[in-house]
């Protein structure tokens, strides 16, 4: 089989080292994946892409990767791709230059499903949080879910269950574009039991991974795959998160990378609640609680903005102060006279006298044969 020599180095480069891998990023960025690749292979690297590449640099199984991502219905996304999400990975190319070397962007992207990458994450939200969700949270996870897809939002989740599980769920019933992001190869069905569910997302969405086919779960992998959940959106939602957890990481990951990050408050007594209240405590992340709040969070400048709930209007909103304090001081029964008023409520007679027929004009006083009366709270 022929292979583009560009696509080749970098499922070569994907093999031989271990996400992130920031030296061998910055390397592949000055050289170019072919010169860099060539150089791995023949151990002619600096001292900090040999420590990113010397277990696996003979490791040279690219036919067998992209023969067994085929065989999986997945591609190989790389930068010189059209599709490449290039905009949202920015903010981690720009923290790893910072100094911040979780950061290190990805080399290449498998990815099983017909969704194009750029495309796909031009305007999308991470929803995320607890794997041993309440039922509070999955119905919220798959609230916000069902209501960004159906606003044209794409949902990026982990495919974890609980909260993961839950949001995807909902953008998939709403007929929406949801992309899973994975710890292991993309044809790894993992966890198990959502084997299904990680169908449905490749039929009309995309599961993307840095790890090559076959590559088996790691709980190391996980907390680096979340970086790539909190860069590929503009915003994370925390819906669920104990006070240490993969969802926390995240967030503080998306912070880092200057994504907006917001929370969901939940019952104070929940343990699957006190990483969201932490961040909202700390200031670290905004509250929300609807869609509405989330699209105006995430989107443009004067976009997508929340329309202003309506107060309940009260018969008394627009009395001044002595106003309401004569109405308040009426009763609802039997009357009282204006001395009386005045007593009670601490105007000025001669003002009490003014005001108790202004209030009669406007419905909420009336005077009968004992005073004076209340008619309306």
């Amino acid at each position: 089989m022929t292979i583009d020599p560009i696509r080749a180095a970098r499922a070569y480069l994907l093999g031989v080292a271990e996400p992130p891998a920031p030296a061998l990023s910055m390397f592949v960025e000055a050289l170019g994946p072919v010169e860099a690749a060539a150089r791995v292979k023949a151990g002619e690297v600096p001292d900090p892409v040999r420590d990113e590449t010397s277990a696996r640099s003979a490791r040279d199984h690219v036919e067998a990767d992209l023969e067994n991502a085929a065989a999986a219905g997945a591609r190989l996304v790389i930068p010189e791709d059209d599709e490449w999400p290039g905009w949202p990975l920015l903010a981690l190319h720009n923290a790893c230059g910072r100094g911040l070397r979780w950061a290190g962007p990805p080399l290449a992207l498998w990815v099983r499903g017909p969704v194009a990458l750029d495309d796909g994450l031009q305007r999308a939200v991470s929803v995320i949080g607890a794997r041993a969700a309440t039922s509070y949270g999955e119905h919220v996870a798959s609230e916000f879910g069902y209501g960004l897809a159906e606003a044209g939002a794409t949902v990026v989740s982990g495919a974890a269950y609980g909260i993961d599980g839950a949001a995807h769920r909902g953008a998939l019933g709403a007929e929406g574009t949801t992309v899973a992001v994975l710890g292991c190869g993309v044809d790894v069905r993992y966890p198990a039991a959502h084997s299904r569910l990680l169908d449905r997302i490749a039929d009309t969405g995309a599961v993307i991974s840095e790890y090559p086919p076959g590559t088996p779960p790691a709980k190391h992998r996980f907390l680096v795959r979340n970086r790539l959940i909190a860069a590929l959106s503009a915003g994370t939602v925390v819906v669920e998160a104990g006070v240490r957890s993969g969802a926390r990481n995240t967030a503080s990951t998306a912070a880092a990378l200057g994504k907006v990050v917001l929370a969901v408050p939940g019952p104070i007594g929940s343990a699957m609640s006190l990483g969201c209240h932490e961040l909202l405590r700390l200031g670290a992340a905004t509250v929300v609680c609807s869609v509405p709040e989330i699209l105006e969070a995430v989107g443009q400048v004067g976009a997508d903005l929340v329309t202003p709930r309506e107060k309940p209007k009260r018969s008394t909103d627009g009395l001044g102060d002595q106003a309401l304090r004569v109405h308040e001081a009426l009763k609802t029964r039997g009357g009282l006279s204006p001395e009386q008023v005045s007593s009670a409520s601490g105007v000025p007679l001669s003002r009490v006298r003014a005001l108790l027929p202004e209030l009669e004009l406007t419905g909420l006083a009336a005077r009968g044969e004992e005073g004076w009366c209340r008619l309306r709270s």
